[in-house]
């Protein structure tokens, strides 16, 4: 079988997942709750939200291991604001992606993702696409294992595999000068 091109893999480490969940659906729940992250000079790297059977709306994100204690303060913070029924947390988590340039024009990708990962017994905790991206949410001890059933599915170039890192950027060390 023909592998579907890609542009690359990137693997994002050492992150940790984050749910407010069951939060009451109404405008401004998720700005409420990224706006604090943000005024906190905390990143959120993932950002995955759905609407439940009973309006309830569960936000999904994933922060940087470093800070996953301050993101949860912050989010304690501001719960008499968005009401949530739970804040659940998951440290060691990682997210892996795999990008296009064209993958708009081919259907099934996801589909190919998804089914990579499976057969490679790891489980999604959570998924969100762009138009040129597929990210998954997997356990970090899982990272290796993901990339070579990736690798196996899509066409990627050795040298397109890559690690994303917690290192400083320039609006980090703002951050840390405001802090």
């Amino acid at each position: 079988m023909e592998k579907t091109k890609a542009g690359g893999i990137i693997q994002n480490i050492n992150l940790a997942k984050i749910g407010v969940m069951s939060v009451p659906d109404r405008p401004g729940a998720a700005g409420s709750i990224l706006s604090a992250l943000g005024g906190k000079c905390i990143n959120v790297e993932f950002i995955v939200q759905c609407i439940d059977l009973k309006n309830r709306s569960h936000i999904i994100l994933c922060v940087a291991q470093d800070n996953l204690e301050a993101a949860l303060v912050t989010i304690e913070g501001i719960k008499s604001e968005v009401h949530p029924e739970e804040v659940i947390c998951q440290p060691d988590v990682a997210v892996v992606s795999v990008f296009g340039p064209h993958f708009r024009d081919y259907p099934g990708i996801a589909g190919q993702t998804f089914s990579a990962l499976a057969s490679a017994g790891i489980n999604i905790l959570a998924i969100s696409t762009s138009i040129s991206t597929v990210s998954c949410v997997i356990d970090s001890g899982r990272v290796a294992t993901a990339v070579r059933a990736l690798r196996e599915v899509f066409d990627v170039p050795s040298s397109a595999v890559f690690t994303a890192s917690c290192g400083l950027s320039l609006r980090s060390a703002a951050c840390e000068e405001e802090g």
